[in-house]
């Protein structure tokens, strides 16, 4: 009898675990989707909603003052610049790309090491080695060739975001020419076509929707870009700057806001050609290419190859130039006209930015965490559970990604002023907003891991009585491991170097270490931008290696 009662009451037991965690699962679920419609379609809707108000009434005013010839002449500006840097990078990352797969040298893997290095470096590194080697005391332009030039403006604004992006442009069309059928390639080859004739004619053709995603993406990058007009562009200004400056310089938030929801008319065309192009990628591999193809060598003759090496080792030197252009100034002093070495610069920033680039690595590591934590349970729950609606929830936290870092920082600002989500002046609304900027990379990356997991392991479990939470803890917890640590690590380095956003929301006293390393460049203090820049890519660096290594092992 007693043994009888003993079962009995493992039963109730059980059931009323199984109920609790079941009703903890449910709470969790919510807990996403509630806090996905708050912290991004929230302040999506605050900065829409406000560009509309005028006077406290629904209204057009601020879209009228911004369509006279002033604005419309910034709006020109940023096209025009962003155009012709876009294409810029695109052609050249095309060029690097082309090397880096059917070149089949040795150098290949310290190519992609360099191009992964420009990828975790903080903003404004390369108008920071700009000023310091081409500006008017520059180390080329006035030590060694004895020139007084002036090299601000538009020019030196389309060099830098074309240099920036290349990178990754280059690692992006990389991943698109190793997706193209190898057979087509062999044919090619087989039907006496040369290797110049081949590129032309069948690689860059199959590519094209790749190249055109690239560009766009790269494009409403340049289109965003607020810092880089600021540091190199003197008079020369854009929209992004000119939204900058009203939210910040300004307080015209209704103004900012109508700005910034301009900036997102483009970036919302290009992400739409973007994933037009991105459907088109899948005839170069997904209707002809199998997991069994024959893999084929294809060697581009000499000639090409030696043309194709040339332009690719030309923009590894130019970015190893700006690493040491940086390292240099980070512990030497031109003052007296000669390169003397110092401790100075360590010094000040030891005295007073040591604070900021703790706080930036805090922020980092919350930010990597949540964002990694949350994408893989949105994941699941879209792609294990298909709970109804979550598509929607998965494409609303998709939307930081398409929309410029600008908007979604006055965003910020608009929707947390107030009670009772009072956030303003805080240090959860830094780590909230890049925290829920890069929710789609682990949920994207998650997505993918789970083509290759095989549901029956959660199905067992069901059937064994497992509880739906011990199933996440123990089974797709372990299993995603590699898309955790991955977002984290993305997470984390978007955390350290990013801008474009947080110094909308930064506190007075609370700065984190990019924008401290901004505010010196600004203010023409580039020996301590430069030892922070140098501080970030070391960090930054560290974090990636020791985690691919984890994800190796």
């Amino acid at each position: 009898m007693n043994h009888q009662n003993n079962k009995s009451n493992e039963r109730v037991v059980k059931n009323l675990a199984i109920r609790l965690s079941d009703y903890i699962e449910k709470i969790l679920i919510l807990a996403i989707i509630l806090s996905i419609l708050v912290f991004i379609l929230y302040p999506v809707i605050s900065v829409i909603s406000t560009s509309f108000i005028g006077e406290g009434k629904i209204s057009l005013e601020e879209y009228k003052t911004l369509f006279n010839p002033i604005n419309i002449q910034l709006i020109k500006n940023s096209v025009w610049t962003s155009t012709l840097s876009s294409i810029s990078s695109i052609i050249i990352a095309s060029i690097i790309a082309i090397y880096i797969v059917f070149s089949n040298n040795k150098d290949i893997k310290f190519i992609n090491y360099s191009l992964v290095l420009t990828m975790i470096s903080p903003p404004f590194v390369g108008s920071l080695a700009f000023i310091v080697l081409f500006g008017r005391r520059g180390i080329i332009t006035h030590d060694l060739l004895g020139l007084s030039i002036n090299p601000y403006g538009w020019q030196g604004i389309v060099l830098m975001q074309s240099i920036g992006e290349i990178s990754f442009a280059s690692l992006m069309l990389v991943g698109i020419f190793k997706n193209i059928d190898n057979r087509l390639i062999s044919a090619s080859r087989d039907l006496g076509a040369s290797s110049f004739e081949t590129i032309k004619r069948v690689i860059l053709p199959l590519a094209t929707p790749g190249i055109l995603a690239t560009l766009f993406i790269i494009f409403t990058k340049n289109l965003a870009d607020f810092g880089t007009p600021i540091i190199i562009g003197g008079n020369f200004n854009v929209l992004a700057t000119e939204a900058y400056l009203t939210a910040i310089g300004r307080a015209n938030l209704p103004k900012a806001a109508a700005m910034s929801v301009v900036l997102i008319i483009p970036a919302i065309i290009a992400f739409y050609f973007y994933r037009k192009s991105m459907k088109k990628i899948g005839s170069l591999s997904g209707g002809t290419k199998s997991s069994t193809s024959k893999h084929i060598d294809f060697n581009i003759s000499k000639p090409v190859k030696l043309i194709l090496g040339i332009i690719t080792w030309a923009f590894i030197a130019i970015i190893l130039i700006q690493y040491i252009t940086i390292f240099i100034s980070a512990i030497s002093n031109r003052a007296s006209g000669s390169l003397t070495f110092t401790l100075d610069y360590i010094k000040t920033f030891k005295l007073t930015n040591l604070d900021s680039f703790m706080r930036s690595i805090k922020y980092s590591l919350v930010a990597g965490f949540l964002a990694s934590s949350i994408g893989i349970l949105l994941s699941y729950y879209v792609e294990r559970r298909n709970i109804y609606g979550m598509r929607f929830i998965e494409f609303i936290a998709s939307l930081p990604y398409i929309i410029p870092g600008t908007f979604f920082g006055i965003g910020y600002i608009l929707a947390f002023n107030k009670k009772p989500l009072l956030l303003i002046g805080t240090v959860a609304i830094v780590v909230l907003n890049c925290t829920f900027r890069q929710i789609s990379v682990g949920s994207k990356g998650a997505s993918a891991l789970f083509s290759n997991i095989d549901k029956q392991i959660e199905k067992a479990a069901t059937d064994l009585g497992a509880p739906k939470l011990m199933i996440i803890k123990d089974i797709i917890i372990p299993l995603l491991k590699p898309a955790f640590l991955s977002s984290f690590i993305n997470t984390f380095t978007s955390t350290m170097t990013t801008v474009g956003a947080i110094i909308f929301l930064i506190s007075p006293g609370a700065n984190v270490a990019t924008v401290e390393m901004f505010n010196a460049i600004k203010n023409g203090n580039y020996g301590v931008g430069s030892v922070i820049a140098c501080l970030i890519i070391i960090i930054t660096f560290t974090v990636n290696i020791l985690a691919i290594k984890t994800i190796d092992n």
